[in-house]
Parts: structure tokens; sequence; C-alpha cells
């Protein structure tokens, strides 16, 4: 199957689940992942219910992160990663949803900008927009992933500080 078909499955079977718990009523239509990732109200349930370890999975490979890149983001070993791996049924806290969906939102708008190779070596380089930061630097924390993705809009919409 598909990547995107893949991930845009998992997202509708999540959000049922979501829409049950939260008592929710969600438009019937099939919502895709970048839908998912464009409706804040969505993402707020979502944070709230927390990521089931199988939708992270499929989100981590959309993004160009490595394992222990995650681990870092999440402020979490690679080995209790790997744990949570292991069990298959691991919901993540909300912290942690909420910073693995920062991650995808970002990921998704980066490859929309640039695409997947040149993104990845943009997140590496640094950048003088950004304190001569790199991108990814700044994804460590909210306040850091807000200036990345304003700087994404600002590339994308051709404004160069």
């Amino acid at each position: 199957m598909d990547a995107n078909l893949k991930i845009d499955k998992a997202v509708r079977t999540y959000l049922k689940k979501v829409e049950q718990d939260q008592n929710l009523h969600l438009d019937e239509r099939e919502i895709t992942y970048r839908e998912f990732l464009s409706n804040r109200m969505l993402i707020v349930h979502s944070i709230r219910k927390g990521i089931p370890y199988r939708l992270f999975r499929l989100i981590q490979e959309k993004t160009p992160f490595k394992e222990e890149e995650w681990a870092e983001f999440l402020s979490i070993s690679t080995k209790t990663l790997q744990r949570y791996k292991a069990s298959k049924e691991h919901i993540f806290k909300p912290a942690h949803s909420e910073k693995i969906l920062e991650l995808a939102e970002v990921t998704s708008l980066g490859n929309t900008v640039f695409g997947p190779e040149k993104f990845y070596l943009w997140l590496q380089t640094p950048n003088f927009s950004l304190g001569n930061l790199k991108p990814k630097e700044l994804l460590k924390d909210s306040y850091g992933k807000e200036l990345v993705v304003e700087e994404l809009h600002h590339i994308d919409q051709g404004i160069f500080a």
C-alpha cells in the first residue's frame, strides 16, 4: 500500500477513536493526513487523547529524523523509545504527542516548500534569519518550532531576510 494511503487510513482510524472517546462529531468525509495536520481543533483533541505508537511510526517514516533524533526531541532515551516500539500498544503522553504533531507539521510544510531531500539539507544548514542556528536545533521547543515555521512560510512566499 502506498505510504500516503497508509497514513491517511491510520489517521482516519485514529480519529474515529478520538471522536468516540471525546464525544465529538467529525465531518464524515475522508480526512487525509495533511488535512489532519492543518486542523487545529483535531490536533488539540489528539494531543489530549495521546498518539498511539502505530500512528507515530507512520509519522516518523514521513519525517527526515532518525530514531535517536526523535528520542532527543521527545526528551526520552532511545531505549525507552525502543521499549514503546516493542509494546506496540503504547499511547504517548500529551506532551510527547504534542511534540510528535509539531514535528509532523513542520515536516509537512518543509516538504511542501522544498521537497524531502532539500528540506533535510535546509534543516542541517545554519540559517542567518534564525540567528545562524540550524533549523533542526530550534525544533527542540515550541517557540523554536514556531520560528522555523515562520521562516518556511517566508521562503514559500519568496520573502528573504
